[in-house]
């Protein structure tokens, strides 16, 4: 199998710590860095080392003139991500973009209407769907475990603060557009993308725990027709969260985080239906009581076999390498990624946060 060329902009949290912990590992059959973009030159220096042989550069437009690149990776700040993955596909490049992919749905159909204008594949790093612990969810829903699904909570909370670059909306940065991706594309998945989704409730906050004026508090909640209730929160004041994931079945519970689960159900017919009693209940003695008794109930629980930073990265750049070489299509599709963005932007429009910086 032959390695494509690949370019990265950007060696920050995600650049260095995600995209290119992939690249060194053993798991990378699929790629190969040919460049590295960063505007400091310490990382610029580090990156020679650490992926030998790869050139270095301080601006992304010194790429334009090789011819020797399969893929560009733009792993620039958030607010950037717009304006450079235009510059890279008007420039024949193959693009994959790190999340938030963009601000708006102008934006990502004018992205996506150029690649296809181009003749380039674009794709969003949004590697959370791949993730075992999500897959793991979809089944449980699917094959209806718990039974009919009825309600979904999903958590990505946290008991921290910030005062980077990530709390400045100017920056295109907060809960939402940060972490966001991540929980409200799953809350999506978990609809199956039903073309009738709808942000029944949506509010952002911005608490005294974190700096800057992007919100670091937001709750939604989704509805589609004949689909289970959707309770999607990313909050930084939280203590107490003890789960990622949340499905409340007509039969039982899955709960887990990203690398363990639980899960308690009966299942059908073990637990004879009892009959309505028109009055109220009593003991042997005639004393009145409380419904009680003790269900026949199954208990599961173990670990995911690796997260979305390992396995899902690794089946993401995977699924690119072979729309690449082969234009098969990739399960984390751009329609997919619109829906995300789209979503992004209701919350906001419903919920606008003050711009002080």
């Amino acid at each position: 199998m032959k390695k494509l060329n690949l370019a990265i902009i950007g060696q920050g949290r995600s650049g260095k710590d995600i995209h290119g912990k992939f690249y060194i590992s053993e798991n990378n059959k699929w790629f190969n860095v040919k460049y590295v973009v960063d505007a400091d030159a310490r990382r610029r220096e580090i990156s020679k080392e650490r992926y030998s042989g790869c050139e270095v550069f301080a601006d992304y437009k010194e790429l334009f003139d090789k011819k020797d690149i399969d893929l560009v990776v733009n792993a620039t700040y958030s607010h950037m991500h717009f304006t450079i993955t235009k510059d890279l596909i008007e420039h024949g490049f193959n693009v994959l973009c790190e999340k938030p992919f963009v601000r708006n749905r102008y934006e990502c159909d004018l992205l996506t209407n150029l690649a296809k204008e181009k003749g380039v594949v674009l794709a969003a790093f949004q590697q959370t769907f791949y993730a075992p612990f999500y897959q793991d969810v979809l089944r449980i829903m699917r094959d209806k475990v718990i039974g009919e699904p009825l309600q979904v909570s999903i958590r990505y909370n946290a008991f921290s603060r910030r005062w980077d670059w990530q709390t400045l909306q100017k920056k295109m940065a907060g809960n939402t557009y940060n972490t966001g991706p991540h929980p409200l594309g799953m809350a999506l998945g978990m609809l199956d993308f039903d073309k009738d989704w709808k942000v029944e409730f949506s509010r952002l906050g911005h608490s005294n725990m974190s700096s800057g004026d992007s919100d670091d508090y937001c709750k939604v909640i989704l509805t589609a027709p004949n689909k289970p209730v959707i309770d999607v929160e990313i909050n930084n004041t939280d203590a107490y969260c003890g789960y990622n994931v949340k499905v409340q079945g007509s039969r039982g519970t899955f709960k887990c985080s990203t690398v363990k689960y639980e899960c308690k159900y009966i299942v059908e017919g073990e637990n004879p239906e009892r009959p309505v009693m028109e009055d109220f209940l009593q003991d042997e003695n005639g004393n009145p009581r409380y419904c009680g008794e003790k269900l026949v109930a199954h208990e599961e629980s173990g670990e995911f076999n690796g997260t979305a930073f390992n396995v899902g990265t690794e089946k993401l750049y995977e699924d690119l390498y072979y729309k690449i070489t082969e234009g098969r299509e990739m399960y984390v599709n751009l329609s997919m990624v619109r829906d995300v963005v789209s979503l992004i932007e209701q919350i906001y429009a419903k919920s606008p946060m003050p711009v002080k910086f």
